[in-house]
């Protein structure tokens, strides 16, 4: 049984493995789709090998704030188009941020969902005002639905 549960995300990723001592990337990213995040840590489909035990620098710049942090790859399964990472968070700083991540995922998840099914398209204020009227406790709860 997992440790966190794991919310869902289409939500593009960069990846970079060389970074300086502040964090900031050294080298190109490299570009993928998250494929859900939990408290604990991230998977996403890139196109390139990462070794296990490496750490990364992870930045999500379509969420609001954007998130930029360090991780490490705790496994690398090859898939038809590439390869699915798992990367763990380093400390509990880095998980408490990805919480952050996570609602504004479901937020987005939320927004298309709404579009979808009722035709309304929200701005994303107000698709985080709704969200959070219907879903927060559960978030919090760690246990959220949209079905």
């Amino acid at each position: 049984m997992r440790k966190y549960m794991r919310h869902p995300a289409d939500v593009p990723i960069q990846i970079s493995v060389d970074f300086d001592v502040s964090g900031m990337p050294t080298t190109a990213c490299v570009s993928g789709e998250m494929v859900d995040v939990s408290q604990g840590g991230i998977a996403c489909d890139i196109g390139h090998y990462l070794a296990v035990g490496c750490q990364v620098c992870v930045d999500i710049t379509t969420v609001s704030p954007q998130y930029h942090g360090l991780g490490k790859v705790v496994w690398c399964k090859p898939q038809s188009s590439g390869y699915e990472v798992g990367v763990c968070f380093l400390n509990q700083q880095e998980s408490f941020r990805s919480r952050m991540v996570q609602q504004g995922c479901q937020i987005d998840v939320y927004k298309n969902m709404i579009y979808e099914r009722e035709g309304r398209l929200l701005d994303g204020n107000e698709a985080a005002a709704e969200w959070a009227q219907k879903y927060a406790a559960d978030f919090l709860g760690d246990s959220p639905s949209l079905n």
